[in-house]
């Protein structure tokens, strides 16, 4: 299983990235931390904003797909995605979020 993350500005971006996701079945579960503040370089300058930071888990298999339609649908030019492997994972938690993120034979 994998676990990746991305922020974005509001709450709308990101209730909207999360239930999408989901309903595409590219990540098992899509979680909302925030308000958070962030603080990062910016064209030459220190800034910091408020943000809600997403947390996406996923199996392997969707790694190619979530990326490109985080890509497509993140209202960021350059969008915060950073992916690493679950050292461990339960196997009734794997085993759920298997059939929760993969293609049904309506949705190949």
């Amino acid at each position: 299983m994998f676990i990746a993350w991305t922020t974005v500005a509001t709450l709308e971006d990101a209730s909207r990235l999360a239930q999408g996701t989901v309903e595409a079945r590219l990540a098992a579960c899509a979680q909302i931390d925030g308000p958070i503040t962030s603080y990062y370089s910016w064209e030459g300058r220190i800034e910091s904003a408020q943000e809600y930071r997403l947390t996406f888990k996923f199996i392997p298999e969707q790694t190619v797909a979530l990326e490109a339609w985080i890509s497509a649908h993140h209202p960021y030019d350059t969008p915060e995605w950073i992916v690493v492997r679950a050292e461990h994972v339960s196997g009734k938690y794997l085993s759920w979020a298997r059939a929760t993120s993969t293609p049904g034979p309506s949705q190949k």
